[in-house]
């Protein structure tokens, strides 16, 4: 009985004990107030673009602010758990989280919300982004060394699976995973629509929901529309070497090919109404009046991840500049996060 009373004492202490996850993530906040400042993090910056070179150092300490900035916040996170009704009795479940790669940190998002919602997550790391997720791990578990964060071992049970891929690579997962709940992502495209009237700020600010992260994301424009007449132009930027090899190529390739095209010297503005199948390439779409773009917008809802404009509606617009800085309910694909880990 006295080993009894003693095993129970040990569990009640350690329950009292545990950090709550809001508490967890406002701790993360300030670990990571120095990123990129002080010499330990500046390290991992530098081992995370040895291991992929397509991510740059700033775009690294970016990624990271955005995510100080976004989620972490103690009044955003509160407002947002606001919104839901967390089930009385919702047991907890094991979380498999396949991430992608290519861009920095961008896993991370879908660990939050599995601590969040009171699940275990197993972490199935991209090899791309191995290094600073492994660091944010790290942080983690010097925070709550009980969090119930694991990264996958291949051989651990689980009860249901959030994946992020390419379409084939969701295909992929449904075939594994078929049997398991599951919540996949698969290919998905961002728009900007412009009415003429932008500022050069706005416009600065478009460039970044384009060209960071090389293009490389689902919510970077690479389609825009326009007024008819209107020409474009963006000021000359910095871009990763991997991205000037493809932007030199397909430039070749279109000179060759006797392809119309406008050279940005960094980039290429193609008129056609497709997504471009190049990073270096952004297709260009004139337009007569805003109720045509509406009806594209409807029509090819399914494909888009968000809409960066001042000048239409959508349920998935950001302001310029803010594509790559989606808040807590800018859910991926537009698929609720949240309402599906709370229905496990």
């Amino acid at each position: 009985m006295i080993q009894a009373n003693l095993f129970l004492l040990a569990t009640y202490t350690i329950f009292v004990s545990m950090k709550t996850p809001v508490d967890i993530w406002v701790e993360l906040d300030a670990r990571l107030s120095s990123f990129g400042q002080d010499a330990a993090s500046r390290e991992v910056i530098v081992r995370a673009c040895q291991k992929n070179d397509w991510f740059e150092p700033e775009e690294i300490v970016d990624a990271v602010r955005s995510i100080r900035e976004e989620f972490l916040s103690r009044d955003k996170i509160e407002h947002w758990l606001a919104c839901y009704e967390r089930p009385a009795t919702l047991p907890s479940r094991t979380v498999l989280v396949v991430m992608a790669g290519n861009i920095p940190l961008v896993g991370f998002f879908d660990l939050l919300c599995v601590v969040t919602a009171g699940h275990r997550c197993l972490v199935k790391m991209s090899s791309k982004d191995a290094v600073l997720m492994s660091f944010v791990i790290d942080q983690l578990k010097k925070i709550e060394p009980d969090i119930p964060v694991a990264v996958y071992d291949g051989t651990t049970p689980f009860d249901a699976v959030i994946a992020t891929g390419s379409d084939n690579a969701n295909r992929y997962f449904r075939s594994l995973y078929a049997g398991v709940k599951t919540l996949l992502r698969g290919n998905r495209h961002s728009v900007a629509v412009l009415n003429g009237r932008e500022t050069s700020g706005q416009l600065e600010a478009l460039s970044d929901d384009i060209f960071s992260y090389s293009g490389l994301g689902c919510r970077n424009v690479s389609l825009i529309f326009v007024p008819r007449g209107i020409s474009l132009r963006f000021a000359s930027r910095r871009m990763n070497p991997k991205y000037l090899n493809n932007y030199r190529q397909r430039k070749a390739l279109r000179e060759m090919c006797g392809d119309p095209f406008f050279d940005l010297g960094f980039a290429l503005l193609i008129r056609q109404s497709e997504f471009p199948q190049a990073l270096s390439e952004v297709s260009v779409v004139e337009y007569d009046d805003l109720s045509q773009v509406a009806a594209w917008l409807r029509e090819h809802d399914a494909e888009l991840q968000c809409v960066v404009s001042d000048c239409i509606d959508h349920s998935r617009r950001v302001p310029f500049g803010r594509s790559q800085q989606p808040t807590l309910s800018d859910y991926p694909d537009a698929v609720d996060v949240m309402e599906f880990l709370y229905d496990l």
